[in-house]
């Protein structure tokens, strides 16, 4: 059993990096993948931690993309589009580099982000909040959705984004991005692949997903994140048959953020998950 898909305090976790591995290793993983966002940075303490645990850590991150042009006569893209890349370390390289600019331009997000959220007339405790993601560098919208439940301007996380944070809500404030071929692009050049993370939350029927699919295969996408966290069991297995038909592998992961999904565990998700030790090798060779 392995999890390819968890983030820590490095980025929108609530949890060290440490923990993710400790963790990991207390449900039976035999690897666990650091996927923070648009961040390497926690890696180092990740490694050293697994060296103990007798885990394999898989060196990652998770990017936002911008949304691609959906296929002909399909429906836009109505969900976020973020892809995993997974054997990056780091360090110079071509997607290493775009990474440090992806950490500014979240940095800038969150300022419009607080500034959007006075304009609103939203009280929201900043200092707070980089307390709670120990540094500027981590902060994300997963905390300023805290930052809001506490302020009693919503009732929940999930009610913070459908109201303020989500695409299209009042203080949504966007942040440049690289499209999901970019990220498949760069990652090869890096040395690593990169697979499309939980696909379903883009929005498109079936048939209009296996054509996005099979597109961003072509420019070098080695997976699709078939076995998620919050997936059934038929839509994990149609996702699977969707992998086998476009030639990309059936990767699988948590989505683990500690408080912020408290649903979620690492290595088990919503206690139904149980990802293959083969989906790793199967990676791997993709990077040969």
């Amino acid at each position: 059993m392995i999890d390819l898909h968890t983030h820590s305090t490095v980025s929108d976790g609530s949890d060290p990096p440490r923990s993710i591995v400790e963790m990991a290793a207390g449900a039976g993983c035999s690897a666990v993948a650091l996927t923070d966002h648009d961040s390497l940075d926690g890696l180092a303490e990740a490694r050293a931690a697994a060296q103990q645990a007798g885990v394999t850590l898989v060196p990652g991150c998770e990017v936002s993309c911008r949304k691609p042009p959906p296929p002909a006569g399909q429906p836009a893209i109505s969900g976020s589009v973020h892809v995993l890349a997974y054997f990056i370390e780091p360090g110079e390289g071509p997607l290493q580099d775009e990474l440090v600019k992806l950490r500014q331009d979240r940095a800038e997000r969150n300022i419009g982000l607080r500034a959007r959220l006075d304009e609103l007339g939203v009280p929201i405790d900043y200092e707070a909040m980089v307390s709670e993601a120990g540094g500027e560098a981590g902060l994300g919208r997963p905390h300023f959705a805290r930052a809001l439940v506490r302020a009693g301007a919503a009732e929940d996380i999930d009610d913070a984004f459908d109201r303020f944070l989500a695409d299209g809500r009042a203080a949504y404030v966007p942040k440049s991005r690289l499209s999901p071929a970019d990220v498949a692009r760069l990652a090869r050049a890096s040395g690593g692949v990169a697979v499309l993370a939980h696909p379903l939350t883009l929005g498109l029927d079936p048939s209009a997903l296996e054509r996005l699919v099979r597109e961003l295969a072509e420019t070098g996408l080695g997976g699709i994140e078939a076995v998620y966290g919050r997936y059934t069991t038929d839509q994990r297995r149609a996702l699977k048959r969707m992998a086998a038909r476009c030639a990309v592998v059936a990767t699988g992961g948590s989505d683990y953020h500690g408080s912020f999904k408290p649903d979620l565990q690492v290595g088990t998700g919503m206690g139904d998950l149980d990802v293959p030790d083969s989906a790793l090798e199967e990676l791997a060779a993709r990077c040969r």
